[in-house]
């Protein structure tokens, strides 16, 4: 951390008039205090600043370079990010997936085995497929080994190998994506030939188109009297997916888990799919891989199953695993098995971790512990920085700046509507706005409320939620609370395509509804030295709060369009009062309370 020019300056930290701003070398990573220090300036200066850009930080909190920047910029600093220390060279890759190997050297590369997703409808037999391919009895229990359900199992047919992720369903596939990691190859989507095609089985096409992966369709149930093979076909060609016999370039293979029929053929075309994605790794380098899913084994400790990408994994092996380390104790493989390495495009369940990692989080191999503990106090220091500058996603405000720095290429839509019948409309109004600069693609649309599995296909995919009179559910609404993802509601259709048309335009000017909270009577008038005149009142409808905004009315007329500047109950401040109790309050510009006066309380809530 240097400065590189000393030019004078004033005390603001901004550069005497007439000499050029100074340059300073800015970690990715450092406290508010550091920030202070690197300018000789006031941790307070920097706290104030960091307040003025919408950053509340306490003067040991870490911030990322990016926030920093902004900080030293507004200081009258030229800000240039600082050469990265030596440990971090050794520090994890951000994910590139399975499918997405580095540059090497192509004669080090070897091929590997696929890694296929079984997404599909809850009960369209995802598990009891794999059973029948493993030749095992995962549906009634595995007795003795601790790797019973350890999320990812290797199968071998020909003298090839594939390796199946057992997902609980297409969210957990879609949560790993929305974190970074891309670890599949292929995608059978499961399709019961009684049920057909179910809203969960568009869902989980829907999420595999997303990721950019190729779908291999099982018709599983064959052998019920009730099964309908051809009717899953056609309801196929209504998604854009034609089977191969109907002319197209899906494979689609009919099986039955009861009776072995058809296994043979499919995992005969998923080698053949594989074949043409020509996936291949360097097996003889330190390993890479991806957290499929971890546990805390009351026995072991940190159990994590982990799908090695690229490299070799052994026993002993000094590990970073997101934000914890460890060395490798032991390993095994889905039957229990204890083994001792592990090479690309295979799982297997890793004991030795210090703490319980997340699905999704890289797993590296380093050089030695010492090596292992700075990197993971460096990545723990910068997940607090990234906690504090969040990186907003696109929204409709956003969009036109984003298309026209060159960010945005494709606005991604969920589309989620009250009823089937309006989805077709909205999709061809949308997909019709699609320009030069910027398609519009809807990837997920279904009818019913917005579900978590809705916003983090949101987030995966870097786009937004369009709901058309239809509701959050809890868990989404949590989600988006949290991720920063757009849920844009509408009750008009033609409010859809003119929102998002002036979007693209650049032209899009926000509408908000006000959303009465409480209602309040003034029965007594106070006069206060420092306040002026505070109304005593009683809360006759909902709640009132210290930040609300507020209409006061006398009779039918509304006198003032205001806020609420104090709120008491007896002498004490408070943040709200409940209805059917008394309190007293001051509002903004308001000097001349009468009794029988009536304050409705609101906030202002963003329609479109």
């Amino acid at each position: 951390m240097t400065t590189e020019s000393q030019s004078t300056q004033t005390a603001a930290g901004q550069p005497a008039e007439g000499n050029a701003a100074p340059t300073i070398q800015i970690p990715r990573v450092l406290t508010v205090k550091e920030l202070g220090e690197l300018m000789s300036l006031s941790p307070v200066e920097v706290i104030k600043d960091l307040m003025k850009n919408g950053v509340m930080a306490t003067i040991n909190q870490n911030i990322d370079y990016d926030t920093a920047a902004i900080v030293a910029h507004d200081l009258g600093f030229e800000p240039k990010e600082a050469a990265v220390e030596e440990v971090a060279e050794e520090a994890p890759e951000p994910p590139k997936g399975v499918a997405a190997e580095e540059e090497e050297d192509a004669s080090a590369l070897k091929p590997r085995p696929p890694v296929v997703a079984v997404l599909g409808h809850v009960d369209h037999g995802k598990t009891s497929l794999l059973d029948a391919i493993r030749k095992t009895d995962v549906v009634s229990g595995e007795a003795g080994g601790i790797t019973q359900h350890i999320g990812a199992y290797q199968v071998e047919t020909k003298g090839q190998r594939i390796s199946f992720l057992d997902t609980p369903g297409h969210a957990a596939f879609t949560a790993m994506r929305a974190r970074g990691a891309q670890v599949t190859d292929l995608a059978v989507v499961v399709i019961a030939a009684d049920d057909g095609i179910m809203p969960q089985t568009k869902e989980a096409i829907d999420h595999a188109r997303a990721a950019g992966i190729p779908i291999v369709v099982a018709i599983t149930k064959i052998d019920l009297e009730s099964a309908n093979p051809d009717r899953v076909k056609q309801q196929l060609a209504g998604l854009d997916l034609n089977v191969e016999e109907y002319g197209g370039d899906v494979i689609c293979v009919p099986v039955s888990a009861k009776t072995g029929d058809g296994l043979d053929t499919l995992l005969e075309n998923i080698l053949v799919a594989a074949e043409v994605l020509e996936l291949r790794a360097n097996p003889d380098r330190a390993a890479r891989g991806t957290v499929i899913e971890a546990e805390m084994d009351r026995n072991r400790g940190p159990l994590a199953t982990v799908l090695v990408e690229t490299g070799t994994l052994r026993v002993g092996d000094v590990v970073v695993v997101g934000k914890t380390w460890g060395r490798t104790k032991a390993m095994f493989d889905e039957h229990g098995q204890r083994i001792k390495s592990v090479g690309p495009g295979e799982p297997a369940a890793v004991l030795g971790l210090q703490e319980v990692p997340q699905a999704g989080d890289v797993l590296t191999v380093v050089s030695n512990d010492k090596t292992a503990r700075k990197i993971v106090v460096q990545l723990q220091r910068e997940a607090e920085a990234a906690a504090v500058h969040v990186q907003p996603h696109v929204t409709l405000d956003t969009l036109f700046g984003a298309i026209s720095a060159g960010k945005v290429k494709e606005l991604n839509l969920i589309l989620k509507t009250d009823v089937q019948g309006s989805i077709e409309p909205i999709r061809q109004s949308l997909e019709r706005l699609s320009n030069d600069e910027v398609r519009v693609k809807i990837i997920h649309a279904a009818s019913g409320a917005v579900t978590e599995s809705d916003v983090m296909l949101a987030i995966a995919s870097e786009g937004m939620v369009i709901a058309f009179n239809a509701s959050e559910e809890p868990g989404a609404e949590r989600l988006v609370q949290q991720s920063g993802i757009e849920i844009r509601h509408f009750s008009v259709i033609y409010h859809i395509t003119e929102d998002v048309e002036k979007a693209l335009q650049g032209m899009l000017d926000p509408v908000y509804i006000d959303v009465i909270k409480g209602k309040a009577e003034v029965r007594q008038v106070f006069q206060m030295k420092r306040k002026g005149q505070v109304a005593g009142c009683y809360v006759t409808e909902g709640t009132i709060a210290i930040d609300d905004l507020a209409h006061l009315f006398r009779g039918e007329e509304m006198i003032a369009d205001t806020k609420v500047t104090s709120l008491r109950r007896f002498q004490e401040e408070v943040r709200e009062v409940q209805v059917g109790t008394e309190c007293g309050f001051t509002l903004e510009g308001v000097k001349d309370f009468q009794e029988g006066d009536l304050v409705e309380f609101y906030r202002r809530k963003r329609e479109r």
